[in-house]
């Protein structure tokens, strides 16, 4: 092994670059070195690099928290893990002793740390992970499917929140990664009608194609007329994707139905009648990253039971990973994977 590598390095705001670094080492008891197999771009990726920045990270440190990777090495408390092993990363590292983890909340962690954002993550060919982030996945998986297990195990605790029951309407805002995973689970869920809201083109065709049964544009169209001819009420669900439509969603759900707040904007300040939440009983839920999602999720992958392969429009390698932050940017993107 070479004992150095190409990352992708954050420098400071809305700067990065693509570096030759010191290969990591096992240092702690519970370490595991892996050899990245594949990386994958998240929106999260463009608000760290964004100016001002949407979302903060540590200066230094290695981008990338969407991966899949190859057990090489690991310390010596590490038991249910061998070289060789698949495995996948939840990139959320808790502490499990504060007054959240005991409750059962670790999402929530006050002393939480994140690979690729605040510690090293995984676009490099090699990075170092501590053993309880790590959940073993079957080679047969494809790794482009396999990147996804992060991103898919925020959007299924979200979608338990929603307590589907099958034949339920849903309109889904924002037609971007996040939006279209939703879309995916709650078709594969019994879901009766699947409503989009979503501006872009590209992202419009993505979403018919993965069985959306109407796409509303709202520059051109009234979304809510468009709903409320499809559902007659509203819709029993109402999930924003994209982090500032809560007004939207409160407008275009039935009375007595569910609000899902999955999309972060930090930058994003929006009024909502609060009369309408009230004098319609609308139940508002927030839903941030994932607790107990993991396991289902390697369940979900190796099944085959959803075609994430589709969402992958760009496979590109390391140093050509500026092209995959344009176009995502540009929107010309869904999903682009990095092979180290």
């Amino acid at each position: 092994m070479s004992a150095t590598m190409r990352a992708v390095v954050f420098r400071g705001e809305g700067k990065w670059a693509l570096e030759s670094v010191a290969v990591p080492r096992v240092r702690a008891d519970d370490d595991v070195l892996l050899k990245v197999d594949r990386g994958s771009i998240c929106g999260t990726d463009l608000h760290i690099l964004s100016v001002p920045p949407g979302h903060p990270a540590m200066p230094g440190s290695i981008l990338g928290h969407e991966y899949v990777a190859t057990v090489v090495d690991a310390g010596n408390r590490v038991t249910q893990l061998k070289p060789g092993d698949r495995v996948v990363v939840n990139p959320n590292v808790t502490c499990g002793m504060c007054r959240y983890c005991q409750m059962g909340l670790s999402n929530v962690c006050e002393n939480m740390t994140t690979l690729g954002i605040f510690r090293d993550g995984g676009l490099a060919e090699f990075n170092v992970a501590p053993a309880k982030a790590l959940h073993k996945i079957s080679r047969d998986v494809p790794p482009d499917r396999a990147t996804l297990a992060e991103p898919l195990s925020c959007v299924l605790h979200a979608f338990e929140k929603c307590a589907l029951v099958p034949g339920e309407s849903v309109v889904i805002l924002g037609a971007g990664p996040i939006g279209l995973l939703f879309l995916m689970l709650f078709k594969a869920a019994g879901a009766g009608k699947i409503l989009v809201m979503e501006p872009l083109p590209f992202r419009q065709q993505f979403a018919r194609e993965l069985g959306a049964d109407a796409v509303f544009d709202p520059r051109t169209q009234s979304v809510a007329d468009g709903v409320k001819a499809a559902t007659d009420i509203g819709a029993d669900i109402a999930v924003d994707a994209a982090g500032t439509l809560l007004p939207e969603a409160v407008q275009l759900v039935r009375r007595g139905g569910r609000v899902i707040l999955f999309g972060m904007n930090l930058h994003g300040a929006r009024e909502v009648n609060q009369y309408t939440i009230t004098r319609h009983e609308i139940s508002i839920h927030g839903s941030f990253i994932q607790r107990t999602a993991f396991p289902k999720v390697v369940r979900l992958l190796e099944s085959g039971v959803l075609p994430l392969e589709k969402l992958v429009t760009h496979r590109l390698h390391l140093a050509d990973v500026g092209l995959a932050w344009d176009a995502m940017r540009s929107g010309e993107a869904i999903k682009a994977v990095v092979e180290p």
